[in-house]
């Protein structure tokens, strides 16, 4: 049956179909710590339409499907299967549509968060949802990302307000609308937000934007431990205080960032990087009360970004940890935990998270979106050191069970994929026979990215 299908498609798609060993090797996997899984086939659809052709002919025939968009996902959603095809979005990147006074624009799946914001540039709104990677927006859809702005502008399920989406049997709907708010039927939206394309292909998303502040101020502030700093970004939080980020950078990680990113006039020491977004009085409010807390918890005197350069540095060189951390070595693999706990138990966790890291003697430098609750070991590790392995499963186990008993989750921003299944079961337990049920009666024929987020048989 899969010789029929590839026959099929190739005579649809010509050079837009490819079983070339390089082709395949390209998408079969993302940035996680799997071996590659080359699938039988790569196809590149343009269209909603196409998208809806392949899946009707895998669905026909029950070859399996993985969508892939960027390839920056970090749990294995995006690896290949051996006896199916890959579906690449790369060609789906045009903007359809910008509204800016109405705040919203839609997009093709492929279109990444750097494309669209240049392209809002001139138009004084932007997409605020912002990874470290420049990720695809259909695929953040899938995992439900977020990023270092989530503590004021909330995650992919706060801005996206529909979707169109290509169901396994081909069939193409479209989810939401334009509108600020609607109560019309099921919340499909938010089913597809975070499936990881195990119930269709997202295809296009609409979502809200932002407009521009008026003033942007950035600064950072050194603490003599981590502790300090985790309670101040949480003491921030429970004041209330509006802010738009407050990213912390551990001690380790900050010698690492220093050198990888050529930072200059920056100490290594643990760190709160602060970002205000508003008016400046609103601006001038907010740091004189985050700069008093900072004070209580004998954090340092604010460092300022100067210019808009110096401002794009500083969040550049956040941005690129993971790769800071795995540049420390040749042919090293990087892991990075996602948990995600309630801001009353941050500091808790991350105290317990840091003693656990050197007991076991990891290279784990730690980073978080400490404004609502999320951080990341960013371990490095020999793929060929078996022991080190057992060692971070022991500390990723031991840092769910941490997580769950401070009534936190598993996964703040990755999604599952692969690596979390196991987890999931332990978060969610009740909640996989439902989940089950729903991608039976909507993929009768397990086509759909089969074996990520939980296993159906």
């Amino acid at each position: 049956m899969i010789d029929q299908a590839h026959s099929q498609l190739k005579k649809i798609f010509n050079s837009r179909f490819s079983t070339s060993e390089a082709t395949r090797a390209n998408y079969a996997r993302g940035e996680d710590t799997y071996d590659p899984i080359l699938s039988q086939a790569v196809v590149f659809p343009e269209t909603n339409e196409e998208v809806s052709q392949i899946l009707k002919i895998c669905n026909e025939n029950k070859i399996p499907v993985v969508p892939f968009g960027t390839g920056t996902s970090l749990e294995g959603n995006a690896v290949g299967n051996s006896n199916g095809i890959t579906i690449s979005l790369e060609k789906m990147n045009k903007i359809l549509s910008v509204n800016a006074e109405d705040f919203d624009c839609r997009v093709q799946a492929n279109v990444t968060r750097k494309q669209l914001n240049e392209h809002l540039r001139e138009d004084g709104v932007f997409f605020p949802i912002d990874p470290g990677a420049d990720a695809a927006l259909g695929g953040m859809a899938s995992t439900s990302a977020s990023g270092t702005m989530a503590v004021k502008y909330g995650t992919m399920r706060t801005v996206i307000s529909g979707l169109t989406v290509v169901l396994p049997n081909g069939e193409i709907i479209k989810t939401g609308s334009r509108t600020k708010k609607t109560s019309a039927g099921y919340n499909l939206t938010n089913l597809f937000i975070g499936s990881e394309g195990t119930l269709g292909i997202i295809t296009e998303v609409q979502v809200r934007l932002s407009p521009i502040p008026e003033s942007i101020m950035s600064a950072v502030c050194y603490f003599p431990d981590l502790d300090s700093a985790v309670k101040t970004a949480q003491e921030v939080i429970q004041y209330g205080v509006p802010i738009a980020r407050i990213e912390m950078l551990n001690k380790d990680q900050m010698e690492i960032s220093i050198k990888y990113s050529k930072l200059d006039n920056v100490k290594a020491s643990p760190t709160l990087f602060f970002e205000f977004h508003g008016s400046e009085t609103t601006n001038n409010e907010a740091i004189s009360i985050v700069e008093e807390l900072s004070k209580n918890n004998n954090g340092s005197d604010f460092q300022w970004a100067s210019s808009t350069e110096e401002q794009k540095k500083l969040w550049k060189a956040r941005h690129d940890v993971y790769y800071s951390v795995k540049a420390l070595g040749n042919n090293m693999k990087v892991y990075s935990t996602d948990v995600c706990v309630p801001i009353s138990k941050l500091v808790e966790c991350i105290s317990w998270a840091e003693k656990e890291v050197n007991r076991l003697g990891l290279t784990a430098p730690m980073v978080g979106h400490v404004g609502d609750g999320n951080f990341h070991s960013i371990i490095l590790y020999d793929p060929h050191d078996k022991e080190k392995q057992k060692k971070i499963r022991q500390y990723s186990d031991d840092l769910i069970n941490k997580a769950l008993e401070l009534e936190g989750t598993i996964t703040g921003e990755h999604g599952i994929g692969l690596q979390k299944k196991h987890y999931l079961l332990k978060e969610h337990m009740d909640n996989i026979p439902v989940m089950k049920a729903i991608k039976r009666s909507i993929d009768c024929n397990n086509i759909m990215n089969p074996g990520k987020v939980f296993d159906l048989n």
